[in-house]
Protein backbone atom coordinates (compact mmCIF):
# COMPACT_ATOMS: atom_id res chain seq x y z
CA UNK A 1 0.00 0.00 0.00
CA UNK A 2 3.18 2.55 0.67
CA UNK A 3 4.58 1.62 -2.71
CA UNK A 4 0.96 2.29 -4.46
CA UNK A 5 0.14 5.75 -2.46
CA UNK A 6 3.62 7.02 -3.37
CA UNK A 7 3.16 6.39 -6.90
CA UNK A 8 -0.03 8.09 -6.75
CA UNK A 9 1.31 11.06 -4.93
CA UNK A 10 3.85 11.25 -8.02
CA UNK A 11 1.44 10.92 -10.53
CA UNK A 12 -0.59 13.99 -9.20
CA UNK A 13 2.65 15.74 -9.31
CA UNK A 14 3.18 14.98 -12.99
CA UNK A 15 2.33 18.18 -15.43
CA UNK A 16 0.81 16.19 -18.53
CA UNK A 17 1.45 19.47 -20.59
CA UNK A 18 4.80 18.80 -20.55
CA UNK A 19 5.35 14.97 -19.86
CA UNK A 20 4.33 11.34 -20.95
CA UNK A 21 4.31 8.60 -18.85
CA UNK A 22 4.12 4.71 -18.31
CA UNK A 23 3.26 2.18 -16.18
CA UNK A 24 5.08 -0.80 -15.62
CA UNK A 25 3.39 -3.73 -13.78
CA UNK A 26 4.35 -7.45 -13.10
CA UNK A 27 1.35 -9.53 -13.90
CA UNK A 28 2.57 -12.72 -14.38
CA UNK A 29 5.43 -15.13 -13.16
CA UNK A 30 6.58 -18.50 -13.13
CA UNK A 31 9.66 -19.69 -11.37
CA UNK A 32 11.03 -17.40 -8.67
CA UNK A 33 11.74 -13.51 -8.83
CA UNK A 34 12.67 -10.55 -6.58
CA UNK A 35 9.03 -8.77 -7.00
CA UNK A 36 6.01 -10.71 -6.87
CA UNK A 37 3.11 -9.73 -9.45
CA UNK A 38 1.63 -6.64 -8.65
CA UNK A 39 5.21 -4.69 -8.29
CA UNK A 40 4.67 -1.60 -10.02
CA UNK A 41 6.82 1.42 -11.33
CA UNK A 42 5.40 5.07 -12.90
CA UNK A 43 7.72 6.00 -15.15
CA UNK A 44 7.98 9.62 -16.95
CA UNK A 45 9.74 10.58 -20.57
CA UNK A 46 12.16 12.47 -18.73
CA UNK A 47 14.00 8.79 -17.50
CA UNK A 48 12.16 9.40 -13.95
CA UNK A 49 10.53 6.66 -12.34
CA UNK A 50 8.83 5.11 -8.96
CA UNK A 51 8.27 2.05 -7.83
CA UNK A 52 10.22 -1.11 -8.93
CA UNK A 53 9.12 -4.43 -10.74
CA UNK A 54 12.35 -5.81 -10.00
CA UNK A 55 16.10 -5.81 -7.72
CA UNK A 56 17.35 -3.13 -10.05
CA UNK A 57 17.94 -5.57 -13.07
CA UNK A 58 15.30 -4.95 -15.18
CA UNK A 59 14.22 -1.24 -14.79
CA UNK A 60 16.41 -0.39 -17.32
CA UNK A 61 15.07 -2.28 -20.14
CA UNK A 62 11.62 -1.39 -18.57
CA UNK A 63 12.87 2.29 -19.10
CA UNK A 64 13.26 2.03 -22.92
CA UNK A 65 10.42 0.16 -23.54
CA UNK A 66 8.56 2.47 -21.44
CA UNK A 67 9.81 5.06 -24.04
CA UNK A 68 8.74 3.06 -26.90
CA UNK A 69 5.14 2.56 -25.38
CA UNK A 70 4.98 6.43 -24.25
CA UNK A 71 5.57 7.09 -28.10
CA UNK A 72 2.90 5.38 -29.93
CA UNK A 73 0.58 5.13 -26.91
CA UNK A 74 -0.25 1.51 -27.31
CA UNK A 75 0.64 -1.19 -24.56
CA UNK A 76 3.29 -3.68 -24.60
CA UNK A 77 3.61 -7.11 -22.77
CA UNK A 78 7.39 -7.75 -21.99
CA UNK A 79 8.74 -11.40 -20.84
CA UNK A 80 11.87 -11.60 -19.35
CA UNK A 81 13.55 -14.75 -19.08
CA UNK A 82 16.18 -14.84 -16.56
CA UNK A 83 16.35 -18.78 -16.21
CA UNK A 84 18.51 -17.68 -19.20
CA UNK A 85 21.91 -16.67 -19.30
CA UNK A 86 21.79 -15.40 -22.74
CA UNK A 87 19.30 -13.08 -22.53
CA UNK A 88 20.29 -11.71 -19.18
CA UNK A 89 23.81 -10.96 -21.65
CA UNK A 90 21.45 -9.36 -24.51
CA UNK A 91 19.84 -7.27 -21.32
CA UNK A 92 23.18 -6.20 -20.10
CA UNK A 93 22.20 -6.87 -15.94
CA UNK A 94 23.21 -9.53 -13.96
CA UNK A 95 19.97 -11.47 -13.38
CA UNK A 96 19.70 -13.02 -10.02
CA UNK A 97 16.36 -14.39 -9.70
CA UNK A 98 15.35 -17.58 -11.77
CA UNK A 99 12.10 -17.11 -13.04
CA UNK A 100 9.80 -16.00 -16.39
CA UNK A 101 7.94 -12.65 -15.60
CA UNK A 102 5.68 -10.99 -17.63
CA UNK A 103 5.48 -7.03 -17.46
CA UNK A 104 2.62 -5.11 -18.84
CA UNK A 105 3.90 -1.89 -19.91
CA UNK A 106 0.91 1.08 -20.79
CA UNK A 107 0.58 4.64 -21.46
CA UNK A 108 -0.76 6.29 -18.67
CA UNK A 109 -3.05 9.09 -20.65
CA UNK A 110 -4.65 10.93 -17.51
CA UNK A 111 -8.75 11.11 -19.10
CA UNK A 112 -8.68 7.52 -20.45
CA UNK A 113 -11.12 5.45 -19.50
CA UNK A 114 -8.68 2.77 -18.52
CA UNK A 115 -6.08 4.70 -16.84
CA UNK A 116 -5.33 2.51 -13.61
CA UNK A 117 -4.04 5.29 -11.81
CA UNK A 118 -7.58 6.72 -11.17
CA UNK A 119 -8.25 3.35 -10.08
CA UNK A 120 -5.94 3.25 -7.84
CA UNK A 121 -7.18 5.94 -6.16
CA UNK A 122 -10.58 5.65 -5.91
CA UNK A 123 -9.50 2.53 -3.92
CA UNK A 124 -7.27 3.98 -1.54
CA UNK A 125 -9.67 7.29 -0.72
CA UNK A 126 -12.89 5.12 -0.68
CA UNK A 127 -11.70 1.74 0.89
CA UNK A 128 -8.91 2.28 3.06
CA UNK A 129 -10.14 -0.63 5.52
CA UNK A 130 -11.50 -3.32 2.80
CA UNK A 131 -10.11 -5.38 0.15
CA UNK A 132 -10.82 -4.91 -3.59
CA UNK A 133 -10.09 -7.47 -6.58
CA UNK A 134 -8.55 -5.75 -9.99
CA UNK A 135 -8.95 -7.78 -12.91
CA UNK A 136 -6.11 -6.69 -15.97
CA UNK A 137 -6.30 -8.43 -18.91
CA UNK A 138 -2.60 -8.32 -20.08
CA UNK A 139 -2.44 -10.88 -23.52
CA UNK A 140 -5.11 -11.64 -25.65
CA UNK A 141 -5.30 -14.18 -28.91
CA UNK A 142 -7.45 -13.60 -32.21
CA UNK A 143 -10.41 -11.11 -31.23
CA UNK A 144 -12.12 -11.56 -27.73
CA UNK A 145 -14.66 -8.94 -26.53
CA UNK A 146 -11.73 -7.91 -24.49
CA UNK A 147 -8.61 -5.95 -25.14
CA UNK A 148 -5.15 -5.68 -23.49
CA UNK A 149 -5.08 -2.59 -21.04
CA UNK A 150 -8.67 -3.23 -19.98
CA UNK A 151 -9.38 -3.31 -16.39
CA UNK A 152 -12.14 -4.08 -13.89
CA UNK A 153 -12.19 -3.42 -10.23
CA UNK A 154 -14.45 -4.86 -7.51
CA UNK A 155 -15.23 -3.29 -4.40
CA UNK A 156 -15.60 -5.43 -1.26
CA UNK A 157 -19.52 -4.41 -1.30
CA UNK A 158 -19.33 -6.83 -3.89
CA UNK A 159 -20.15 -4.05 -6.87
CA UNK A 160 -17.74 -2.60 -9.48
CA UNK A 161 -16.27 0.30 -10.44
CA UNK A 162 -17.86 1.86 -13.50
CA UNK A 163 -14.25 1.85 -15.00
CA UNK A 164 -15.61 0.92 -18.33
CA UNK A 165 -18.30 1.70 -20.62
CA UNK A 166 -18.34 -2.62 -21.57
CA UNK A 167 -20.36 -4.60 -19.31
CA UNK A 168 -18.13 -7.56 -17.75
CA UNK A 169 -19.39 -10.75 -18.97
CA UNK A 170 -20.86 -12.32 -15.78
CA UNK A 171 -18.58 -15.60 -15.52
CA UNK A 172 -15.74 -13.25 -14.90
CA UNK A 173 -17.49 -10.93 -12.78
CA UNK A 174 -18.18 -14.63 -10.48
CA UNK A 175 -14.70 -15.35 -11.05
CA UNK A 176 -13.93 -11.66 -9.26
CA UNK A 177 -15.77 -12.62 -6.70
CA UNK A 178 -14.49 -16.00 -6.00
CA UNK A 179 -10.81 -14.39 -6.08
CA UNK A 180 -11.99 -11.75 -3.52
CA UNK A 181 -13.02 -14.70 -1.02
CA UNK A 182 -10.24 -16.58 -1.73
CA UNK A 183 -7.75 -13.81 -0.68
CA UNK A 184 -5.55 -14.26 -3.10
CA UNK A 185 -4.38 -13.55 -6.46
CA UNK A 186 -4.36 -15.19 -9.40
CA UNK A 187 -3.46 -15.34 -13.20
CA UNK A 188 -6.22 -17.29 -15.42
CA UNK A 189 -6.77 -18.06 -18.76
CA UNK A 190 -10.34 -17.69 -20.50
CA UNK A 191 -11.09 -19.38 -23.60
CA UNK A 192 -13.67 -17.67 -25.87
CA UNK A 193 -15.34 -18.81 -29.35
CA UNK A 194 -13.97 -15.32 -30.71
CA UNK A 195 -10.42 -15.93 -28.85
CA UNK A 196 -8.23 -16.31 -25.80
CA UNK A 197 -7.91 -13.51 -22.87
CA UNK A 198 -5.33 -13.97 -19.93
CA UNK A 199 -5.75 -11.55 -16.79
CA UNK A 200 -4.28 -11.00 -13.62
CA UNK A 201 -7.07 -11.19 -10.67
CA UNK A 202 -4.96 -9.19 -8.65
CA UNK A 203 -6.15 -8.56 -4.86
CA UNK A 204 -5.48 -5.55 -3.48
CA UNK A 205 -4.87 -4.88 0.21
CA UNK A 206 -5.25 -1.93 2.56
CA UNK A 207 -2.46 -2.77 4.38
CA UNK A 208 -2.09 -2.99 8.44
CA UNK A 209 -3.93 -0.73 10.56
CA UNK A 210 -1.73 -0.57 14.00
CA UNK A 211 -3.57 0.68 16.90
CA UNK A 212 -1.14 0.95 19.81
CA UNK A 213 -2.58 1.43 23.13
CA UNK A 214 -0.07 3.63 25.68
CA UNK A 215 1.83 6.90 24.67
CA UNK A 216 4.89 5.89 26.17
CA UNK A 217 8.40 6.52 24.83
CA UNK A 218 8.88 3.17 24.28
CA UNK A 219 5.48 3.54 21.65
CA UNK A 220 7.50 5.76 19.51
CA UNK A 221 10.06 3.88 17.83
CA UNK A 222 7.19 1.08 17.09
CA UNK A 223 5.59 4.02 15.56
CA UNK A 224 8.31 4.93 13.38
CA UNK A 225 9.33 1.41 12.49
CA UNK A 226 5.53 0.37 11.56
CA UNK A 227 5.33 3.80 9.23
CA UNK A 228 8.37 2.96 7.55
CA UNK A 229 7.43 -0.06 6.22
CA UNK A 230 3.82 1.49 5.06
CA UNK A 231 1.34 0.43 7.72
CA UNK A 232 -1.46 2.99 8.93
CA UNK A 233 -1.00 3.88 12.94
CA UNK A 234 -2.98 4.71 15.65
CA UNK A 235 -1.99 5.78 19.24
CA UNK A 236 -4.65 5.81 22.38
CA UNK A 237 -4.18 6.43 25.86
CA UNK A 238 -6.86 7.59 28.28
CA UNK A 239 -4.55 10.03 29.35
CA UNK A 240 -4.08 13.41 26.88
CA UNK A 241 -0.58 14.52 28.25
CA UNK A 242 0.55 11.02 26.82
CA UNK A 243 -0.69 12.21 23.30
CA UNK A 244 1.48 14.86 22.14
CA UNK A 245 2.15 15.11 17.93
CA UNK A 246 6.38 15.74 19.11
CA UNK A 247 6.17 12.47 19.88
CA UNK A 248 4.51 10.77 18.11
CA UNK A 249 5.15 12.85 14.63
CA UNK A 250 4.97 9.98 12.25
CA UNK A 251 1.28 8.61 13.68
CA UNK A 252 -1.60 8.58 11.25
CA UNK A 253 -3.88 9.58 14.09
CA UNK A 254 -4.32 9.82 17.94
CA UNK A 255 -6.87 8.77 20.25
CA UNK A 256 -7.61 9.99 23.52
CA UNK A 257 -10.67 7.46 24.60
CA UNK A 258 -11.44 6.07 28.12
CA UNK A 259 -10.06 2.38 28.53
CA UNK A 260 -13.62 0.92 28.46
CA UNK A 261 -15.24 2.50 25.60
CA UNK A 262 -12.11 2.49 23.28
CA UNK A 263 -13.99 0.15 20.25
CA UNK A 264 -16.62 3.34 19.91
CA UNK A 265 -13.37 5.04 18.96
CA UNK A 266 -11.29 2.39 17.23
CA UNK A 267 -12.97 0.19 14.07
CA UNK A 268 -11.64 -3.59 13.96
CA UNK A 269 -11.01 -5.15 10.90
CA UNK A 270 -9.65 -8.16 9.93
CA UNK A 271 -6.23 -6.05 9.26
CA UNK A 272 -5.73 -4.41 12.26
CA UNK A 273 -3.36 -5.10 14.41
CA UNK A 274 -3.41 -4.41 18.45
CA UNK A 275 -0.20 -3.69 20.97
CA UNK A 276 -0.77 -2.91 24.43
CA UNK A 277 2.49 -1.38 26.12
CA UNK A 278 1.03 1.11 28.67
CA UNK A 279 2.91 -0.24 31.22
CA UNK A 280 -0.14 0.04 33.65
CA UNK A 281 -1.58 -3.32 34.87
CA UNK A 282 -5.22 -1.77 34.79
CA UNK A 283 -5.40 -0.01 31.97
CA UNK A 284 -3.83 -3.03 29.75
CA UNK A 285 -6.43 -5.38 31.29
CA UNK A 286 -9.32 -2.83 30.91
CA UNK A 287 -8.26 -2.46 27.52
CA UNK A 288 -7.70 -6.26 26.82
CA UNK A 289 -11.27 -7.30 28.00
CA UNK A 290 -12.84 -4.94 25.03
CA UNK A 291 -10.44 -6.69 22.26
CA UNK A 292 -11.18 -10.18 23.76
CA UNK A 293 -14.93 -9.64 22.75
CA UNK A 294 -13.82 -8.80 19.30
CA UNK A 295 -12.41 -10.87 16.01
CA UNK A 296 -9.10 -8.51 16.18
CA UNK A 297 -6.61 -10.96 14.28
CA UNK A 298 -3.50 -9.97 16.24
CA UNK A 299 -3.18 -8.82 20.01
CA UNK A 300 0.26 -8.34 21.57
CA UNK A 301 0.90 -7.29 25.02
CA UNK A 302 4.69 -5.99 26.64
CA UNK A 303 5.36 -7.83 29.46
CA UNK A 304 6.30 -11.06 30.90
CA UNK A 305 4.05 -14.30 30.32
CA UNK A 306 2.60 -13.86 33.84
CA UNK A 307 0.99 -10.83 33.19
CA UNK A 308 -1.38 -12.20 30.72
CA UNK A 309 -2.56 -14.85 32.87
CA UNK A 310 -2.69 -13.20 36.03
CA UNK A 311 -5.49 -11.44 33.81
CA UNK A 312 -6.96 -14.46 32.31
CA UNK A 313 -7.33 -15.98 35.88
CA UNK A 314 -8.77 -12.60 37.43
CA UNK A 315 -11.39 -12.43 34.63
CA UNK A 316 -12.51 -15.94 35.60
CA UNK A 317 -13.11 -14.64 39.35
CA UNK A 318 -15.20 -12.04 37.84
CA UNK A 319 -17.03 -14.96 35.30
CA UNK A 320 -16.00 -13.77 32.17
CA UNK A 321 -15.17 -16.14 30.03
CA UNK A 322 -13.67 -15.46 26.04
CA UNK A 323 -13.61 -17.89 22.92
CA UNK A 324 -10.72 -19.81 23.14
CA UNK A 325 -9.97 -18.87 19.33
CA UNK A 326 -9.62 -14.89 20.47
CA UNK A 327 -7.49 -15.92 23.21
CA UNK A 328 -4.93 -17.32 20.87
CA UNK A 329 -4.08 -14.63 19.08
CA UNK A 330 -2.94 -12.86 22.35
CA UNK A 331 0.92 -12.84 21.93
CA UNK A 332 2.18 -12.41 25.26
CA UNK A 333 5.32 -12.19 25.39
CA UNK A 334 4.69 -10.12 22.49
CA UNK A 335 7.29 -10.21 19.67
CA UNK A 336 9.94 -12.71 17.65
CA UNK A 337 13.12 -13.76 19.78
CA UNK A 338 15.73 -11.28 18.39
CA UNK A 339 17.23 -10.99 21.52
CA UNK A 340 16.00 -7.72 21.41
CA UNK A 341 17.19 -5.46 24.40
CA UNK A 342 16.61 -1.84 24.09
CA UNK A 343 13.75 -0.17 22.61
CA UNK A 344 14.42 0.14 19.39
CA UNK A 345 15.50 -3.68 18.81
CA UNK A 346 12.26 -4.52 20.97
CA UNK A 347 10.32 -2.16 18.11
CA UNK A 348 11.94 -4.65 14.94
CA UNK A 349 10.64 -7.92 17.10
CA UNK A 350 7.50 -6.55 17.33
CA UNK A 351 6.94 -5.72 13.95
CA UNK A 352 8.64 -8.54 12.94
CA UNK A 353 5.69 -10.60 14.56
CA UNK A 354 2.76 -8.65 13.25
CA UNK A 355 4.17 -9.57 10.18
CA UNK A 356 4.84 -13.12 10.65
CA UNK A 357 1.37 -13.16 11.43
CA UNK A 358 -0.63 -11.42 8.97
CA UNK A 359 1.72 -13.64 6.19
CA UNK A 360 1.01 -16.92 7.97
CA UNK A 361 4.57 -17.20 8.71
CA UNK A 362 6.48 -18.32 11.73
CA UNK A 363 8.95 -16.14 11.63
CA UNK A 364 11.91 -19.12 11.15
CA UNK A 365 15.10 -18.77 9.51
CA UNK A 366 14.70 -18.84 5.80
CA UNK A 367 18.10 -21.12 5.32
CA UNK A 368 15.96 -23.51 7.10
CA UNK A 369 12.81 -23.09 5.59
CA UNK A 370 12.57 -26.64 3.31
CA UNK A 371 11.56 -25.43 -0.28
CA UNK A 372 10.79 -22.18 -1.81
CA UNK A 373 10.68 -18.71 0.23
CA UNK A 374 7.55 -18.04 -2.52
CA UNK A 375 5.33 -19.81 -4.72
CA UNK A 376 6.75 -20.67 -7.52
CA UNK A 377 3.57 -20.16 -10.37
CA UNK A 378 0.48 -18.67 -10.34
CA UNK A 379 -2.67 -21.38 -11.10
CA UNK A 380 -4.05 -20.39 -14.48
CA UNK A 381 -7.43 -21.69 -15.18
CA UNK A 382 -9.28 -22.13 -18.03
CA UNK A 383 -12.62 -21.24 -18.82
CA UNK A 384 -14.92 -21.19 -21.39
CA UNK A 385 -17.28 -18.58 -21.43
CA UNK A 386 -21.13 -19.24 -22.13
Amino acid sequence: MKELKRIIEVYENIDFTQRKAAMATVVKLYGSSYRRPGARMLITDDGRWEGAISGGCLEGDALRKARQVMSTGEPMLVTYDTMDDENADSLAVGLGCNGIIDVLIEPIIPDHIYNPISLFKTYTTHSVRDTAVLMTVFRTEGEPDLQVGERFLLLNDGTLHPSTTKNLPLFLQQDLTKVAQGGKSQVKLYEQPSGKIEAFLEVLHPGIHLVIFGGGYDATPVVRLAKEVGWHVTVSDDCVAHLTPIRFPQANAMVNANRKEILQHIPITPFTATVLMSHNYKYDMAVMENLLTTQVPYIGMLGPRKRFQKMLEQFESQGKTFDIEIINRVHSPIGLDLGAETPDEIALSIISEIQAVFAGRKGEFLKQKPGFIHERSQQQVEISSE
